[in-house]
């Protein structure tokens, strides 16, 4: 499943929680990258993640609680 994350909404995100449930809710990217993503997230930019479709509702609800704005492209 595709998800294109638009924004996060809360007022003090928390960086390293964000970039740690990127590399866990996806299974094609790693820390590393995880970082350059939330980077360009919370500088307001959308990004475009595929996670997998067994784990898909655990990682919705991670985005949720993360104050993360998300929509299903796929």
């Amino acid at each position: 499943m595709k998800l294109n994350l638009l924004s996060c909404e809360a007022q003090r995100p928390d960086k390293r929680a964000i970039a740690r449930c990127f590399a866990d809710i996806s299974f094609n990217i790693n820390e590393s990258l995880s970082n350059e993503l939330t980077d360009i997230l919370l500088e307001g930019d959308a990004i475009d993640i595929e996670v997998e479709d067994k784990s898909s509702g655990s990682a919705l609800r991670a985005l949720r609680k993360l104050n993360i704005d998300y929509e299903i492209i796929d």
